[in-house]
Parts: structure tokens; C-alpha cells; sequence
């Protein structure tokens, strides 16, 4: 999946909190969140904050940001239902995502599900989003003349 289809699936799918979503869907709407996002609150400082220069630099900061606040409203939950069918594409239940809360264990322990290939072929939460890969799917890799280790 490419990046302008990921962004058109999480914003279509604004509220599906069923299915799956494969890496590159779920990948591909963060990146797009976290650079606008960033784009965001570079033009909300300029345009609605101040800027104070000191001897080493300049320093940006606003108290109202509007752009990258409605943004965030926006896209919190097709955020969240994304985030949501990803675990499931892991085949596992939303509910996970509270384990954020655990401080450093949790976090990482989601970007390890996150960064992590979903269950091929079907699971409890729906059909593979990549299409159901046969048992001998080799990922298109020619075979390696390469003799193994032990062979």
C-alpha cells in the first residue's frame, strides 16, 4: 500500500474499529499525522506565538495553537481505529493498547507489535489485508545458491 492510499483507508475507515490493517497502512497514516502535525506547529508559532531571539538562537512558542489543535482532533480517531486494526492484524484483541500505560514496557512492547509482520492468512478479526498468501509463499526472493549452515 502507498502512501496516499493509506491516508484515503484511515479516512475512509474513520470509525471502523473491525478488521485489520496491514504495516504499511498503519506506517504510513503515522507518518502522515506525525509531519503534519510538525508542519502544524511550525506555522502556528509563526503565525500565532512569539519569537524571542537569543545570542545562540531563536526561540518559537505559541499559547494558542489552532491548526495543529483541530488537526489533532481530527485525526485522533481514525488514529485510534487504525492503531486498533493493527493489533488485530497481530490477532490481537484493541484492548492491548492500554498496556501503553505501563511506563517504557508498554511502549516498547507496542512498537514491537507494530514493526512486526500481521498473522498471514485469515484470523478472528477478518481476512489477511495483503490477500491470502499460500503456505508456500517464499515473499518473491529468488532462492540463494548460498549453501546454509549445516547442509
Amino acid at each position: 500500500m502507498d502512501f496516499q492510499t493509506a491516508v484515503k483507508t484511515c479516512f475512509s475507515k474513520y470509525v471502523t474499529f473491525s478488521g485489520r490493517a496491514a504495516r504499511s497502512e498503519f506506517w504510513w497514516f503515522m507518518l502522515f499525522v506525525w509531519v503534519a502535525q510538525l508542519i502544524l506547529t511550525v506555522v502556528d508559532s509563526t503565525m500565532f506565538g512569539t519569537v524571542t531571539t537569543t545570542e545562540g538562537g531563536f526561540e518559537a512558542s505559541t499559547n494558542t495553537p489552532v491548526l495543529s489543535g483541530l488537526f489533532a482532533l481530527v485525526t485522533f480517531l481514525p488514529t485510534l481505529s487504525v492503531i486498533v486494526r493493527r493489533l488485530h492484524d497481530k490477532g490481537r484483541t484493541g484492548w492491548w493498547y492500554w498496556i501503553a500505560l505501563v511506563p517504557l514496557v508498554g511502549a516498547l512492547l507496542l512498537l514491537f507489535w507494530f514493526v512486526t509482520e500481521g498473522t498471514r492468512g485469515a484470523n478472528s478479526y477478518g481476512p489477511d489485508p495483503l490477500g491470502d498468501l499460500p503456505d508456500d509463499f517464499d515473499d518473491g526472493y529468488a532462492q540463494s545458491s548460498i549453501p546454509r549452515v549445516g547442509d
